[in-house]
């Protein structure tokens, strides 16, 4: 039987300055520190699937002209997406779309750090 994949089991965004990008996901987003973390990264207790900020790995251009993450879609889950958003904007977080219906729930996109667009839904 060929082996085969489960699913996502960990996810991590490189940005240029992890601790600011760490400060925005715990202050903003309430994501709390795991007790450990490997150099140069910092990950969260998110639930089900692990998450990270982290240095560029070697040959990761983040100064390039192409949008980070373009291709793929990153999005988190949370309680109450207004609220949530409602917070955002009083934060002066960047471009924060208005929440939108889906078929996952309220929707709604924001630009965070290092430029990545993540999108938060439910609630």
């Amino acid at each position: 039987m060929p082996a085969t994949v489960e699913g996502p089991d960990f996810i991590a965004l490189q940005v240029k300055d992890v601790p600011a990008a760490a400060a925005f996901f715990e202050e903003h987003l309430g994501m709390r520190r795991a007790p450990s973390s490997p150099p140069g990264a910092v990950v969260f207790t998110t639930s089900p699937i692990p998450f990270a900020v982290r240095e560029p790995l070697p040959g990761v251009d983040l100064d390039g002209d192409t949008p980070l993450g373009l291709g793929v879609a990153l999005w988190l889950r949370t309680a109450n997406a207004a609220q949530l958003r409602e917070q955002l904007v009083a934060a002066g977080v960047a471009a924060v779309t208005p929440v939108q219906d889906s078929p996952f729930g309220p929707t709604f996109t924001f630009t965070g750090p290092g430029g990545y667009l993540l999108t938060v839904h439910g609630g």
